[in-house]
């Protein structure tokens, strides 16, 4: 290791948490975002109980800072939404006040770029209890860093040996074309390789991608249609990597394995894309449910 393998890294945010941030939540807000992500669930359509990825809203902007923070300027902009897991202690509701904070918590070196963990903390002002926890995990492509600092994320690897049977449940749905333009205002989440094809070319890609999170929204209201019709409050944890960017217009078809190892509450699933053969949109997906 040396010095200059690290230049340019600001490890001593490392661990440390951002000023809270309070967001005030709307049925609007709420609304606008199941209807950007296709959401067929009534409670959410209806405002009632907040779409589950919602969650990631209040927390867009420490997140992004808390991550960006952490690398060169030059990466800044190249960064891939890599993995994400959340903890969902309970439903977000619109008329509540949040506060949300976050913090960096590990730095690693990869073969293809630079893998930063984050980690948002967020709790209600009106009830006074911890609503979520978010681990973030943002890729920045062609980035380069010695080693490893800090921590990693939970493990929410697939187990293999669950392709030796038929998966229990199939989903298949398709973005719209316009999909990337109607999520980013709901979800605050304007970055350019979402809405700007020349700039998304500029950047590596082959034009315009699907937010990883629409993408997440997308699985999550197809697996809790399957295992908890109409009740996304039975959704506990909800944790994926994102392979491969998914494309407007893109069908994707998920298979979903009751994983036995880890409880009978529990399924592991992974999502293809048909852009062409072998696309995998999402890998090492894991959902737990209290049902």
């Amino acid at each position: 290791m040396t010095v200059a393998s690290r230049e340019g890294y600001n490890l001593e945010r490392l661990d440390v948490w951002s000023e809270e941030q309070r967001f005030e939540v709307t049925a609007a807000r709420t609304v606008a975002y199941a209807k950007a992500t296709n959401d067929p669930i009534e409670g959410h359509l209806r405002g009632v109980l907040a779409p589950p990825v919602f969650a990631v809203v209040p927390a867009m902007n420490l997140m992004a800072e808390a991550t960006i923070s952490m690398v060169p300027d030059p990466l800044m902009f190249r960064i891939l939404h890599g993995e994400h897991d959340f903890r969902f202690h309970r439903p977000i509701r619109p008329g509540e006040t949040l506060s949300v904070r976050a913090k960096p918590i590990g730095v690693e070196g990869k073969s293809s770029g630079v893998v930063v963990t984050t980690l948002m903390e967020t709790r209600s002002v009106t009830h006074d209890d911890v609503v979520n926890e978010q681990y973030f995990i943002g890729f920045f492509r062609g980035g380069e860093f010695d080693g490893m600092v800090g921590e990693v994320s939970p493990d929410h690897s697939f187990d293999e040996s669950l392709r030796t049977r038929d998966a229990q449940y199939e989903f298949i749905q398709q973005f719209d074309q316009d999909q990337t333009y109607r999520y980013a205002e709901p979800a605050g989440d304007p970055m350019p390789i979402h809405l700007d094809d020349a700039f998304a070319k500029q950047m590596g890609l082959n034009g315009i991608i699907i937010h990883g999170l629409c993408t997440i929204a997308f699985v999550s209201h197809a697996l809790i249609g399957a295992v908890s019709p109409g009740d996304s409050s039975t959704l506990k944890r909800l944790a994926v990597r994102l392979s491969k960017p998914a494309i407007p217009g893109e069908v994707i078809t998920t298979r979903a394995w009751q994983d036995q190892s880890k409880g009978r509450h529990v399924l592991s699933f992974e999502t293809a894309g048909n852009e062409k053969p072998g696309k995998f949109v999402i890998t090492d997906g894991i959902a737990e449910f209290s049902v």
